[in-house]
């Protein structure tokens, strides 16, 4: 049997489940190519504020939505699942308690989907996961419903490489790996990217895929650990690692910089490396290098709350008496994210400390919702000579464009920096 499918704008229509940092941009370079797209997301108020026109992620502007309009619809829906010829998922994969892999969301889409599955629909998985959940997860959910994969219904799997507030490569520019379950699989998945990536790299399955998207960022975590140890190491010595980094990069070949911070973030690089290390004990294999470079990351809060520590003894203060501001809460520079934080493991060492007080800046995030990082609503202060003036330290955790660092340095007493914002020497100024 012959599939004669054509991906037409217009014609041809796109399902995007979750509304987040990647499947709302997705929604936007798809809706901006004259495809039809329905949003799908269990989160009611996203799904209400994007029908209105408006925006919940900062570097997405509501003109954009409204652009759009014409060509998108959100919804809490399920049963709208039957109406895409197309379905990109893109739902979150968190590590559970134990730092083992949740696919419930994934599991959970798949059984939805699964309900209103028809003949011919695309199906893609975007989220990062382990080798093989394509195919032992996403795949047999589908199949329960009597149709075939490459026959009935066709499945690629397509890691997002989304890097929000990066303007030097945007989304569309990054090329876009994808692997298919068959070879018809894989050509329709070819044919749905090109719609909107400059570049689409077909591969040879979709564990090749899913192995990529680890691989990219295992690449990240361990070189960030290597250079965090080095951090320590130097700062032993009294040599400044920043100024280390910008002579080795003069190098033109066989290094790339990467810099020293206080602890991962992010969904991808604090997560995705677990991910393998967990699919690998199927196989037998301890992943040492994963884990190291997992354990010196997981350190660097720590590295930082002793930094403080020893800083305010230099003072005559203690830690325990002591009233903190964490300045920067997103998980990296300009972006309104704060998913796994160091910033809010910081905090909530800090908290188990009993230190007197402690708070954030943040012009990016007014207030952090209670989660599993911590058990409490907190919310930004207000920035100024008078706040800033009453805590004993401040804490540089993210380095954000449009905070005022020369109030912040006369303003504070000591101030513990993570992120070399200050280039200078300064009595108050720590770098850790």
């Amino acid at each position: 049997m012959k599939h004669q499918i054509k991906i037409t704008p217009g014609q041809y229509s796109i399902g995007v489940v979750g509304l987040g940092y990647v499947g709302l941009p997705l929604v936007l370079r798809f809706a901006r190519r004259n495809f039809n797209v329905i949003g799908f997301d269990t989160d009611k108020h996203k799904v209400e504020s994007l029908n209105k026109g408006k925006s919940y992620i900062s570097h997405i502007s509501e003109q954009e939505i409204e652009k759009v309009k014409m060509n998108f619809d959100a919804t809490a829906d399920t049963t709208k699942l039957s109406q895409p010829d197309a379905i990109i998922i893109c739902v979150p994969t968190p590590l559970d308690a134990h730092r083992e892999p949740d696919l419930t969301y994934i599991k959970n889409t798949a059984i939805e989907i699964s309900k209103h599955l028809r003949k011919n629909q695309l199906i893609s998985l975007e989220s990062t996961t382990y080798p093989g959940t394509t195919r032992e997860i996403l795949v047999p959910e589908l199949e329960k419903t009597g149709m075939k994969v490459g026959k009935d219904f066709f499945v690629v799997f397509s890691p997002e490489r989304e890097d929000p507030g990066n303007k030097q490569f945007p989304a569309e520019k990054v090329p876009k790996i994808v692997g298919g379950m068959t070879k018809k699989c894989l050509q329709l998945g070819k044919m749905l990217y090109e719609q909107v990536f400059e570049k689409v790299v077909p591969v040879s399955s979709v564990e090749v895929a899913e192995s990529a998207k680890l691989l990219e960022n295992i690449y990240r975590s361990v070189n960030i650990a290597l250079v965090n140890e080095m951090k320590i190491l130097f700062d032993r010595m009294g040599i400044n690692i920043w100024e280390v980094i910008e002579a080795a990069k003069t190098k033109p070949f066989g290094f790339h910089p990467f810099y020293p911070g206080p602890g991962l973030g992010g969904h991808c690089i604090p997560i995705d490396p677990f991910y393998l290390t967990w699919k690998a004990r199927e196989y037998d294999l301890h992943t040492r290098f994963i884990e190291l470079a997992g354990e010196i990351n997981s350190y660097m809060p720590y590295y930082v709350v002793e930094k403080l520590a020893d800083a305010l003894n230099r003072q005559g203060k203690s830690l325990y008496k002591s009233k903190i501001l964490i300045v920067g809460i997103a998980y990296k520079k300009d972006v309104d994210d704060a998913r796994e934080s160091p910033g809010i493991k910081i905090m909530k060492i800090l908290e188990e400390k009993n230190v007197k007080k402690v708070d954030y800046y943040d012009p990016y995030i007014p207030d952090i919702r209670k989660s599993r990082q911590i058990c409490h609503p907190v919310f930004s202060i207000t920035f100024n000579r008078k706040t800033i003036s009453n805590y004993d330290a401040a804490v540089i955790v993210t380095d954000h464009s449009n905070i005022d660092y020369k109030l912040l340095q006369s303003a504070c007493g000591l101030i513990v920096d993570t992120r070399n914002v200050y280039k200078k020497d300064y009595k108050n100024v720590v770098r850790a």
